[in-house]
């Protein structure tokens, strides 16, 4: 089994940066795709961007340009880094893992605010 734990999340002020960290733990040389989900409130969960264990990366068009998503030591913690951070960014973000058996995986996520 595989737990993640995000970390990094907290108030910041709109243009201000912040990067976030999902820590991976157990059988993660099992994993072959890494995503950033975030749910703002009273909104669908969405992805925001995704890293295989081939290293290539995608992301949602609303983030491109602002935010990267890069990994460390193999897949065992993946970052998303964040600029010319919006309003519109606030929300609970989630990093998810996918096993190579298909099966995915969630971490309990971290609040990010955008607010001055």
């Amino acid at each position: 089994q595989v737990q993640l734990v995000e970390s990094g999340g907290g108030l910041v002020q709109p243009g201000g940066s912040l990067r976030l960290s999902c820590a991976a733990s157990g059988r993660t040389s099992n994993i072959v795709k890494m995503d950033w989900y975030r749910q703002a409130s009273g909104k669908e969960r969405e992805l925001v961007a995704s890293i295989t264990i081939s290293g290539t990366t995608n992301y949602v068009d609303s983030v491109k340009g602002r935010f990267t998503i890069s990994r460390d030591n193999g897949m065992n913690t993946v970052y998303l880094q964040m600029h010319s951070l919006k309003p519109e960014d606030t929300a609970v973000y989630y990093c998810r893992s996918r096993m190579a058996w298909g099966q995915n995986l969630w971490g309990q996520g971290t609040q990010v605010t955008v607010s001055s």
